[in-house]
């Protein structure tokens, strides 16, 4: 989807005998019985089905990928080279083609990917969550977003580096797995610099304070202060001068170190007023700060679509909704790649 929101023509190829699993990940689904989960990833698409066990149907994508730039699968191992279609027969038969693999554990892995599998399996979930308590799932697909998001970046750099050098890696493999241990970036420094496991904080974190959820009198904000100087402007702000002043306080690993002292006058001040009121205070001081906003909320904010989904995160647009099962297929089966000349926008 990210390289179709940059203008890229993409055919996603699905199962004849009801496609995309995720169509069926509902409710809620739309007046046209899509489900919500399937519309939020997969606009500015074309939609085929067809059957990798009929001869006619393997033919046909043989000449799709030979007028491909790109593929793109996430089948198990042999899948594709039971059926002809294996990735290296056909890398070296079209030498400018790039093939990326997307896997939950790895290229030869077998394992199903699943995200919460992964979320359980990389670290997520045992720093999610309340102090003491459970671990806990992120509230997203998360591990499938950055995987998707790597994949597109992998994709970019390999078509720029064969413009530039010559053919180089042209198999890409991207993993849930790997993608989500990536992504624990200074949690998992901080697990290799002292040698201990991670914690759960909450809404707190582990490196910085004050850098959490506080209650305002009316509703929740939150507080993230990034620097020495963000803290004094801070504690000015709240009415805390005396604190700005205490050498206790006046680096980041002093209020590591007194952090419970130091959360709790902050959380004492912070509930004596509504959070407008010192979300003013503190951005006119430049310090980060903002409301727990509700999806539809911030949606409202950043745009978005009931059929297409969010607003694109890159530089795009949106032109396709999400395509019904086959929609395109007769087309594609006559046209090619020729299909997308005769596709309307949105």
């Amino acid at each position: 989807m990210i390289l179709g929101d940059l203008g890229a023509h993409v055919l996603k190829v699905e199962r004849p005998d009801g496609g995309d699993e995720t169509r069926g990940w509902g409710p809620p689904f739309d007046d046209r019985g899509e489900s919500a989960y399937y519309l939020s990833v997969n606009r500015n698409k074309a939609g085929l089905a067809a059957d990798l066990d009929r001869v006619e149907d393997q033919a046909l994508l043989q000449d799709l990928v030979a007028g491909a730039d790109v593929v793109v699968d996430n089948f198990r191992p042999g899948t594709l080279e039971r059926r002809g279609l294996g990735p290296a027969e056909l890398l070296a038969r079209h030498p400018r083609l790039v093939w990326c693999t997307i896997t939950g554990f790895g290229a030869g892995s077998a394992r199903l990917g699943y995200d919460f599998v992964v979320q359980a399996e990389r670290g997520w979930m045992a720093i999610t969550g309340e102090p003491g308590g459970a671990p806990m799932k992120v509230g997203v697909a998360l591990a499938d977003v950055l995987a998707g998001k790597d994949a597109a970046i992998a994709i970019l750099a390999a078509l720029v580096g064969a413009r530039e050098r010559g053919p180089g890696e042209r198999w890409l493999h991207v993993s849930l797995a790997r993608s989500a241990a990536a992504a624990l970036v200074n949690v998992a420094q901080n697990a290799m610099v002292t040698g201990r496991e991670s914690a759960r904080w909450g809404n707190a974190h582990p490196n910085l304070v004050p850098y959490q959820l506080f209650d305002a009198a009316d509703r929740p904000l939150v507080v993230a202060v990034g620097s020495d100087a963000q803290w004094r402007s801070c504690a000015r702000a709240l009415d805390l001068g005396e604190l700005a002043d205490d050498a206790r306080y006046a680096t980041n690993a002093g209020r590591l170190a007194h952090r419970d002292e130091l959360v709790g006058v902050l959380a004492e001040r912070l509930r004596t007023r509504p959070a407008a009121q010192w979300l003013a205070r503190l951005e006119s001081a430049g310090v980060p700060a903002g409301v727990v906003k509700g999806v539809l909320e911030a949606i409202a904010e950043e745009g978005g679509s009931p059929l297409s989904g969010v607003s694109p995160s890159v530089p795009g647009t949106v032109r396709l909704a999400p395509p019904r099962l086959d929609e395109h297929g007769a087309l594609v089966r006559a046209r090619g790649w020729g299909a997308f000349a005769e596709l309307g926008a949105v």
